[in-house]
């Protein structure tokens, strides 16, 4: 991940005088280009970088600069190693990102600061084990780092496949899902797509130029898709069921119905997600509005039983049968 490499370049020019763009290049694994615009990132971050030409030349810091360690308190530098451990499953090395922290830390804080960082984790990966929306995150931000354009075939919410070819600018986390955020050609404007949703994901060979974006004006609280109508979806939790759902849902969002349950309003796009969600509450809650989803989360729940029902297949499983009743 970009901001990782950052971080491994500084580090790198600490501890040498000069390096080449290429040496660099070859360690980080991207192309010499991607380097210079690293370099540019660092210098409007305010580290000194200098690029000396010719024979013996290279890129540098400026003569006698350091990283001044009282910039950061430790629990400032333990929020930042929290928030890139989160990111580790999808960036790689865990062990790195923690030596490139703690280098910053004296030793004679080092206990304390692992201590603290202990106190937090977070962890935005599934349960179970990564499969391809992993692959699709990787190949998306080699292309991100390399302004190169992507290709894939995308199915809406409503199930219309097109082919799309897009510059990517952003990957976005929101809701527990990862979106990617670029510019369609076919549509000829910026658009939010889903990665779950992308099929045969590929990285083309057009480079683009990156235009200045404001982040006041990206979509991300707007909407959650491209571009998908939010429905109000209202469920009921019984007072048998309270539990759940003041596990799941913040104090703010739930209503007391008078008989020690609960009812919960929510702003959703209906697809596919919606309905696993919902289902994922089993019998606990009950979807009183709108009335096509509830319908439709009926018939799911008679699809379900009846799959469970019948007789499965021998040659594929020998598990014993159940009977449920709707």
């Amino acid at each position: 991940m970009k901001i990782d490499r950052l971080l491994s370049i500084v580090i790198v020019l600490l501890g040498r005088r000069l390096v080449q763009a290429k040496e660099l290049a070859d360690m980080f694994g991207v192309s010499v280009r991607t380097i210079y615009r690293d370099i540019e990132t660092l210098s409007l971050a305010g580290i000194p970088v200098v690029t000396y030409q010719g024979g013996g030349g290279g890129i540098g810091l400026i003569e006698g600069y350091r990283l001044d360690r009282n910039v950061l308190t430790d629990h400032e530098l333990a929020q930042i190693f929290s928030a890139l451990r989160s990111l580790s499953p999808y960036t790689g090395d865990h062990g790195r990102l923690m030596e490139k922290i703690s280098s910053i830390v004296p030793p004679s804080r080092s206990q304390q600061f692992r201590s603290i960082a202990a106190r937090q984790v977070i962890d935005l990966t599934p349960w179970g084990l990564p499969g391809a929306s992993e692959q699709k995150l990787a190949l998306l931000k080699e292309a991100l780092e390399e302004s190169i354009t992507v290709s894939f075939a995308y199915v809406s919410a409503e199930g219309t496949a097109t082919v799309r070819c897009v510059e990517p600018y952003t990957l976005v986390m929101k809701g527990q899902s990862w979106y990617l955020y670029g510019y369609c050609k076919l549509r000829e404007d910026f658009r939010l797509f889903k990665v779950h949703r992308m099929k045969d994901l590929v990285k083309g060979t057009a480079v683009f130029t990156r235009l200045e974006l404001s982040f006041r004006d990206l979509p991300w609280n707007d909407y959650p898709g491209e571009r998908e109508a939010l429905t109000e979806v209202i469920l009921h939790f019984s007072a048998k069921n309270k539990r759940i759902a003041e596990e799941r849902f913040e104090c703010s969002e739930l209503q007391a119905d008078g008989s020690g349950g609960y009812t919960v309003s929510l702003r959703y796009p209906v697809d596919e997600w919606l309905y696993g969600f919902l289902l994922s509450f089993g019998s606990a809650a009950e979807v009183l509005e709108p009335q096509h989803v509830r319908q439709r989360l009926g018939e799911l729940a008679v699809d379900i039983a009846a799959n469970t029902a019948r007789q499965p297949d021998s040659k594929l499983s020998s598990s014993p049968v159940y009977t449920v009743t709707v």
